[in-house]
């Protein structure tokens, strides 16, 4: 009779988890019986192919008429990216916040002008991780609740608001993961923003704030949050997350580039809002060109990848992280790593729609003479 009660039980957390299971919701890490569960019940998807790069890289009109700013509804996802949010809000993203990598990359370029490269390396580095492979959907942020088996606890599946692959530690406006909330809008460090702007660019977020504020960021998470962690990829995307509002904030008819005002800088990283009026930057932002930023920010407060080890204050380097120094291990360390350990049960449409994914992604790093990973089997 246990046995049964047993069996029934586990048959009934298995159809919960199925049943609730989002379109979006990411197959990364999910175990073999997971997925056996749950990809029948999937409406896949055919995977297009990215679109390519714009032919018209000028500045142009954004937030127009036929992308006014609305709040998100109550059943609206938003998360960590200030520029996502955004763009979902002003609907060159589906305003849901659920969208296909193909529709991302095309946001991105047509509402910042994003370089191609750039934007096929960020979007799908996000999509291997948060999204889901057969649906061709991604969140661009809620976490989704899941219960079952495996794991016998509360879990979370998909979105960018899942730590440690995408979205990381010592966030400009977002608090760490460990502190109970990685992607909501925080005021006490946009204050600091404020504060930072004020005595380092003269009111301005410019290049000098970023060298001081990204230190200042990684230093406080040092000293408050034991799990603190600053490897691969994270410690690629936070120096590029000083960088982003100089390159994508700024409207693209401004003689001085490289100086954002603090009311534009709240609209955007609290109520994912563009000025009235605000035209895209009028230069298309590459790995080329991005890359040089990073390399200027990390230039003053040189710090290597690294960890606390459990205790505030324990920072401890990692010479096994890729660092700014290299970019093809951020690549081949991401795809062998981080993209295989999540998939290590991938097989028939699953293993397909990965390699499909990681051939775009390579797309985008390829130019930077990488040599690419083969496909897994």
């Amino acid at each position: 009779m246990a046995r049964l009660l047993f069996a029934i039980l586990a048959s009934v957390i298995a159809l919960d988890l199925v049943l609730a299971f989002p379109s979006y919701a990411s197959l990364a890490g999910l175990s073999a019986r997971e997925l056996d569960e749950i990809i029948p019940t999937l409406e896949r998807r055919v995977i297009k192919s990215p679109p390519g790069p714009l032919k018209n890289t000028s500045a142009v009109l954004v937030n127009d008429h036929l992308h006014p700013w609305r709040p998100a509804g109550k059943d609206d996802i938003r998360g960590p990216c200030p520029g996502l949010n955004a763009l979902a809000s002003h609907g060159w993203l589906p305003r849901n916040g659920i969208a296909s990598p193909s529709q991302i990359i095309t946001a991105v370029q047509e509402g910042f002008n994003m370089g191609n490269d750039l934007a096929l390396v960020v979007t799908y580095a996000a999509h291997l991780v948060d999204g889901n492979l057969l649906t061709d959907l991604l969140s661009i942020g809620g976490k989704t609740p899941k219960t079952g088996p495996d794991p016998p606890k509360p879990a979370i599946v998909g979105g960018l608001n899942t730590h440690a692959v995408f979205e990381g530690d010592t966030s400009m406006t977002r608090g760490d993961a460990f502190f109970g909330d990685n992607h909501s809008f925080n005021e006490t460090l946009f204050d600091q923003f404020v504060d930072f702007s004020n005595k380092f660019g003269g009111g301005f977020y410019n290049v000098t704030v970023a060298q001081e504020l990204r230190f200042q960021r990684i230093q406080q998470s040092i000293a408050t949050n034991p799990q603190f962690s600053f490897i691969s990829p994270r410690y690629f995307t936070a120096f590029a997350e000083s960088i982003f509002p100089l390159a994508f904030f700024i409207d693209g008819r401004h003689e001085t580039p490289f100086q954002l005002d603090m009311t534009v800088a709240r609209g955007f990283f609290q109520d994912g809002r563009m000025p009235d009026g605000f035209f895209r930057s009028n230069i298309s932002w590459t790995l080329d060109k991005i890359g040089p930023g990073l390399d200027v920010v990390f230039s003053k407060h040189p710090i290597e990848p690294g960890a606390n080890n459990g205790t505030v204050n324990s920072y401890t380097l990692d010479p096994n992280s890729a660092d700014l120094s290299n970019f093809c291990k951020l690549y081949t360390d991401f795809v062998n790593i981080t993209v295989r350990g999540l998939y290590p049960n991938a097989k028939g449409t699953l293993l397909a729609a990965l390699n499909k994914n990681l051939e775009f992604f390579f797309e985008g790093v390829k130019d930077q003479g990488c040599e690419q990973v083969p496909p897994f089997v």
